[in-house]
């Protein structure tokens, strides 16, 4: 059977309400490209429809369809992990189920890397959120770029493709967290980014909250760099110095005033401050060592329940495509 020559990876959690609208863009937009392609969905244990529609259009596009489904929610960037281990094509594009990047927009993608990058990322142009939200990416991609000195100008837009060795890189690598557009500029030797459009999402809600943003970014910094540890022990030195003179200006001034009452709130400020900053420095510790903890278990990533396609289909141009249906 030989190989498409694009896979579109989308993970798909809770989307019943949008994916019609997907299914009804997204294949004339790869029908539109010419080019052989399969569409892999990963229902990352939807507990609405999403399921029973992803198979419906898998009857109705066998020959190009292909639906991974979980036994229990494992998170997108697994979701994705998965569809990269089963893709076949040359070129493989990750796309998100909400509609908030066009289909159409894979061309765009597709054409920048035919001039030799192996991987694309994107910028959303008027990005349909809120005015909080977009200002928390800009803060979290300013510290992301500092610390991990990975350069993505936006790291929260998924429409992104890869080539193939790219993909086989990641797939090598057994991370159970991980941040799959980061790890792919570590691996790429011709990364760029365009410009991509974006729309406001065509139902539902968001599937990120803020805490789970936040969260994502300390799997971001953790998983690439250790510079956080080094910036606290180094800030621990400072403090102790500090600490150190500070005590030594309160002994000679008791020599020199005598006993001061007053004195005693400003060292339960001082005292408070640096059980924060102790606090501060466990709970970096402990995200360190609960990556090392969920490393060493060895569990599997994720579970498959089962896997939608027919082993004979890979989706032709559509001058070529002959539709199978039954």
């Amino acid at each position: 059977m030989a190989a498409p020559r694009l896979s579109v990876v989308i993970p798909v959690y809770n989307e019943e309400a949008v994916l019609p609208a997907l299914f009804a863009r997204l294949y004339p937009a790869l029908d539109a490209l010419g080019a052989s392609y399969e569409v892999i969905f990963i229902n990352d244990g939807s507990v609405d429809r999403s399921a029973a529609l992803l198979r419906g259009q898998f009857e109705i596009r066998p020959d190009a369809t292909r639906v991974i489904l979980f036994n229990g929610n494992f998170g997108q960037h697994l979701a994705i992990m998965a569809g990269f281990e089963a893709s076949r094509g040359e070129r493989v594009v990750t796309l998100d189920a909400d509609l908030q990047n066009p289909p159409e927009e894979i061309a765009k993608l597709l054409a920048k890397m035919d001039e030799g990058y192996d991987y694309v990322g994107s910028v959303r142009l008027e990005r349909q959120d809120t005015a909080f939200r977009r200002g928390a990416s800009r803060l979290m991609n300013a510290v992301r770029e500092r610390i991990t000195r990975i350069r993505m100008t936006d790291q929260g837009c998924m429409l992104r493709a890869y080539s193939r060795d790219i993909v086989a890189a990641i797939n090598s690598c057994r991370e159970v967290n991980t941040f799959i557009p980061a790890l792919a500029y570590t691996f790429a030797q011709r990364p760029t980014e365009i410009e991509v459009a974006h729309e406001e999402r065509a139902a539902g809600e968001s599937k990120y909250s803020l805490y789970g943003l936040v969260r994502l970014n300390f799997d971001l910094v953790t998983a690439f760099s250790v510079m956080p540890l080094q910036l606290f022990s180094l800030s621990g030195i400072a403090i102790a110095l500090l600490s150190v003179t500070f005590v030594i200006v309160l002994a000679v001034r008791r020599l020199v005033v005598g006993p001061e009452a007053e004195g005693v709130f400003t060292l339960f400020g001082i005292a408070f401050f640096l059980i924060g900053v102790t606090l501060f420095g466990i709970g970096l510790l402990g995200e360190y060592v609960g990556r090392i903890y969920e490393q060493v278990r060895q569990r599997p990533r994720y579970l498959v329940q089962a896997v939608l396609e027919r082993k004979d289909a890979v989706s032709e141009p559509p001058k070529q495509r002959q539709i199978v249906t039954g």
